[in-house]
């Protein structure tokens, strides 16, 4: 992934070593702080990691793989990290067989109030245009590293009005219902937010939501819940202002709310401009405790022309935009993909794509000190042993410990899973 071109073999010698050299400092600089956790394969492990990573009260970690598994067909596997005495056991739960059963996956795992796993798979499915599955662990307590769990599809999409390929995971109201979006499909052909309800012992689909392009338009995000129950998300496009003058609308933060005589309304919190705002964002939205919003974008518009993160603050039933950093230059999209994490002191991390040292991705810190915010890179990975291009953000423990995969790089350049301490 990173080369050099030079003029002379003197230059390709002085190239190797300073590269060598800048490695060198990197990992000694920062070996105290980051591992590497588990390389992929691409084998039965899987491989090309594109979620992040969701934990549990015992610190084991949970994720999805977009490819291997043990199954032959590349779809690829949930997989669980359990630490022990120390040391991290890697052991995978379900391997996709790219049938009923879903395959593919870019979307996490999130607990449900069973305890047991949900997500979604891009493909597969009845129809192939991907599914809502559950993961169930074994009835009775497991000795092996090796027990798998039981795969349920709650509901396979059918690439018209109900939607199809969904690209994030699913979030459960206070109710039980589950949330997500589709990217593609619906209505209009612009995506779709869908809701599945408990019902006789199976699930219910129906659309809350169809974009159309003027109200948004290929959600990549989920969405998230507040207590009310209503929903905010992100799109990739529409909205109200175009980016280049002449290419695609730039992207759109939006809320469902739901009202019992009408059914479920968009509004819009803000529509990107493709100014020092950004645009095209990837990423989902989180709240802080006091009810604001934050997000990032990917670039190459922004304020640092790299993407931002913003804020979205909720005043007199409208919602006001405030940039919080705009990353520096990079390449097309280098900025933050994957939604944001925040700890409890109100600090912000995330990862960029292709910024950092060796422009392969790098994790980051924002800390808000006195009315502004400041950036600390974390880690900037080099695209080696390391792993690189991450497109999800990270997950936090309790300790402060930061986890979180990159799709590449790695022993078997299938992508790691990786953690900084602090």
């Amino acid at each position: 992934m990173l080369r050099t071109n030079p003029q002379s073999a003197t230059a390709k010698v002085a190239s190797i070593l300073l590269f060598a050299l800048a490695v060198m400092f990197a990992c000694s600089a920062q070996a105290q702080t980051f591992t590497v956790l588990h390389n992929f394969t691409g084998g039965a492990d899987g491989g090309n990691p594109y979620a992040g990573l969701a934990i549990d009260s015992a610190g084991s970690l949970y994720g999805t793989t977009n490819t291997g598994g043990s199954n032959g067909d590349g779809a690829g596997t949930v997989f669980k990290m359990t630490h022990r005495n120390g040391n991290w056991t890697f052991a995978p739960l379900y391997s996709f067989m790219y049938g009923d059963d879903g395959g593919n996956p870019f979307a996490g795992v999130v607990f449900g109030p069973n305890g047991s796993l949900y997500g979604t798979t891009n493909d597969g499915g009845v129809h192939g245009d991907g599914t809502v599955f559950s993961l169930r662990p074994p009835p009775h307590a497991c000795s092996s590293v090796l027990c798998s769990w039981t795969e349920t599809v709650l509901y396979s999409f059918q690439g018209g009005t109900d939607g199809a390929g969904p690209y994030d995971g699913v979030v459960f109201d206070r109710a039980g219902n589950i949330y997500g979006t589709t990217y593609s499909g619906g209505t209009y052909g612009g995506g779709t937010v869908f809701e599945l309800s408990p019902s006789d012992g199976g699930w219910t689909e129906g659309v809350i939501y169809a974009f159309s392009g003027s109200d948004g338009a290929q959600p990549i995000s989920g969405v998230t819940v507040d207590d009310a129950g209503n929903l905010y998300g992100t799109t990739q496009l529409g909205g109200d202002y175009v980016c280049d003058g002449n290419g695609p609308a730039c992207g759109t933060a939006f809320e469902l709310t739901y009202s019992a005589g009408s059914g479920w309304a968009e509004s819009f919190l803000y529509s990107f401009t493709g100014g020092a705002d950004g645009a095209d964002p990837y990423a989902g939205l989180i709240f802080d405790p006091s009810g604001n919003l934050y997000g990032a974008t990917p670039g190459p518009y922004g304020a640092g022309v790299a993407g931002t993160v913003f804020k979205l603050t909720p005043s007199a039933g409208a919602w006001t935009f405030s940039l919080v950093y705009g990353f520096g230059e990079g390449g097309d999209e280098c900025g933050p993909r994957g939604t944001l994490a925040m700890d409890g002191a109100g600090n912000l991390y995330g990862t960029t794509y292709c910024l950092g040292t060796h422009f392969v991705g790098s994790v980051f810190k924002l800390t808000h000190i006195n009315g502004s915010w400041s950036s600390t890179t974390l880690y900037s990975f080099t695209g080696r042993s390391d792993g690189g291009y991450p497109e999800a953000g990270v997950t936090l423990d309790a300790s402060g410990n930061v986890y979180g995969t990159t799709t590449v790089g790695g022993q078997y350049n299938y992508g790691v899973v990786f953690e900084i301490t602090p």
